[in-house]
């Protein structure tokens, strides 16, 4: 069969939106020499006597497609008053219900609705339709034996066994953690260095004393103060007191007595000087 552009531009992207991205227990597989021979899996819904079975629903499609619905029918055994002996399926959407815009997932979920939802009015298997209507608990027993024989595989289809193929994200950047800022504010008033961080609310001092160049934000430490005795192993003296005289405080060189005594010896000195000189005038 022929196939149009239009028509096959169309199943391409179906099919590949069903590969993507497929709704909830359905799966979809072709094959490779012939794009038009699809089939589409149905898992059997939970709650229902076809849960763990795997449905194959067969398509064919003809040159009317998108314009008119394509064949469609059970490949594997079930028992459903809307399905008839030969896997044709009873619903308005293959039939008169039947618009262009649908495709190929819009009839899977359709069929999947028709498992949990059988109408027996329309049946198509009448054996099915009337156990349905006068005994449901015979006839989940009869689908479930039907089920079990011919759509229970020992494993499950590889369809279902590995995820969607989706496209991968892009990796996440990672996150870098930053130091804090650290700003180092010194109160006028006081003597007290006070740390204000940038991740903490609220200021805290670091330690007392005036402040000291540090070549880091990180690491500050006070100047020594005034009233320390030593610092990097020079004798320092106590600051001069406001009450005593300037001079109270420098210490005097060796060798030189400051106070009354300097006085008395000076006064000594002068004495024998003119005892000198009145014995000089006798001898002359």
């Amino acid at each position: 069969m022929s196939v149009k552009p239009a028509m096959m531009r169309r199943l391409m992207k179906e099919l590949t939106e069903l590969q993507t991205s497929p709704p909830e227990g359905i799966r979809v597989s072709t094959q490779e020499d012939n794009m038009l021979d699809v089939t589409g899996i149905i898992e059997g819904p939970e709650g229902t006597p076809y849960a763990g079975g795997y449905f194959n629903v067969k398509f064919k499609f003809t040159e009317e497609f998108p314009a008119a619905p394509p064949k469609c029918w059970f490949a594997t055994k079930i028992f459903h008053p809307n399905v008839g002996p030969t896997g044709e399926i009873c619903v308005n959407t293959l039939k008169k219900d039947w618009k262009s815009q649908y495709g190929i997932s819009h009839i899977l979920v359709t069929v999947k609705c028709l498992l949990i939802y059988p109408n027996p009015e329309s049946a198509l298997d009448e054996e099915a339709g009337k156990l349905l209507l006068e005994n449901y608990d015979d006839y989940c027993a009869r689908a479930k034996l039907i089920t079990s024989v011919h759509a229970t595989p020992r494993v499950r289809p590889a369809e279902f066994a590995t995820p969607p193929s989706t496209e991968s994200a892009p990796p996440e950047p990672k996150h870098t953690p930053t130091k804090p800022l650290v700003v180092a504010v010194a109160v006028p008033t006081t003597n007290t260095l006070f740390v204000a961080s940038a991740s903490a609310s609220s200021i805290k001092p670091l330690s007392s004393g005036p402040l000291q160049a540090s070549p880091s934000n990180t690491i500050i430490t006070p100047a020594p103060s005034a009233t320390n005795e030593k610092t990097a192993g020079k004798e320092r003296y106590s600051s001069p007191s406001p009450l005593g005289p300037a001079h109270s405080n420098v210490t005097a060189p060796v060798g030189i007595t400051t106070g009354t005594k300097a006085v008395k010896r000076t006064a000594a000195g002068g004495n024998a000087g003119a005892d000198k000189r009145k014995k000089a005038l006798k001898r002359l």
